[in-house]
């Protein structure tokens, strides 16, 4: 399964961007609201969406101020997170969230509408990056 935001233009550098996606603490702004959120330790967090199990992410890779990668900690759930920035300006980025996981086609019906949902909240939060 395979999901994208549509494009997201934010007031900041691309740096600054990479820069707070880089660091795990700062999804917890993201998140959409009441959503339970834990720090693990630096490049690890717990979140858990209403209705829907608790989730490990783990920071997998960063490319310097264009792209930041999480993966599901867990197999039983396996899927990235990709976010894409690109420079639009020098105080403006863009940012383009992509999500892909291998389901059957059961779990794919069940999570594709909160997955889609998710995503686009993490996006419509994108201007909470300082």
């Amino acid at each position: 399964m395979q999901l994208e935001t549509p494009k997201r233009t934010v007031e900041q550098s691309k740096e600054t961007v990479y820069n707070f996606l880089m660091n795990i603490e700062n999804f917890e702004k993201l998140m959409p609201e009441q959503t339970k959120f834990e720090k693990i330790n630096d490049t690890r967090f717990l979140f858990a969406l209403k209705g829907m199990p608790e989730i490990v992410l783990d920071l997998k890779e960063g490319v310097p101020h264009s792209k930041v990668v999480l993966g599901a900690a867990s197999d039983k759930l396996p899927f990235t997170l990709t976010a894409l920035i690109e420079e639009q300006a020098p105080e403006q980025a863009e940012v383009q969230l992509q999500f892909e996981g291998t389901f059957n086609p059961m779990m794919t019906m069940m999570i594709k509408g909160p997955i889609t949902k998710f995503i686009g909240t993490l996006s419509d939060n994108m201007d909470r990056i300082s």
